[in-house]
């Protein structure tokens, strides 16, 4: 059973139960998840970004948008409207997937790992988180990895405070810091 089903049919339930609601459509869900891979050694290589894309598009099996710079730095060398970046926006299915092998695959692969930071909730409910290297997916050989990079994984939810999305992830098995 995925972690779809298992949502509606065993942490829906629970998550009802600890935040006291009556009914079952006011429980707070997973909306998306963005994935953003931030390349900044694009500017001198464009090489550096068709990999991340590549990574990117393994890790999550959705095509990745490649996000430009808004302005132009001068003092990075870096002009407005070149290619920077790359970002995956995932819903449905797809989130799921994700989430499942995020919490039970690449989690505790990562080095050094003692728990994800209980303090990164925004105050609408939405948690974010960085990893920092690529390779602790399943999906990443790591004979083909040019250089090792990082990603931000930002989970948005429709909790109405950080509280309720604490609890959400809590039950869906997200391993925090006591």
């Amino acid at each position: 059973m995925n972690l779809k089903e298992r949502f509606r049919k065993e942490m829906v339930p629970v998550i009802q139960e600890r935040l006291g609601l009556s009914n079952v459509n006011a429980v707070p869900k997973v909306t998306k998840v963005v994935i953003n891979m931030g390349v900044g050694e694009a500017v001198n290589d464009k090489k550096h970004l068709e990999s991340a894309v590549n990574d990117l598009r393994a890790i999550t099996g959705q095509k990745p948008v490649v996000t430009k710079a808004r302005k132009s730095v001068a003092s990075f060398k870096i002009r407005d409207g070149w290619p920077l970046g790359c970002k995956v926006t995932l819903r449905g299915d797809r989130m799921y997937d994700f989430l499942e092998r995020l919490v039970n695959i690449a989690i505790p692969r990562e080095r050094d790992f003692r728990g994800l930071n209980p303090k990164s909730f925004d105050q609408q409910g939405n948690y974010s988180m960085g990893i920092k290297e690529q390779i602790i997916f399943p999906e990443i050989n790591y004979d083909n990895i040019d250089k090792i990079r990082g990603m931000d994984v930002c989970i948005n939810t429709s909790a109405k405070n950080k509280e309720d999305a604490k609890i959400l992830l809590e039950v869906l098995e997200f391993p925090f810091k006591s």
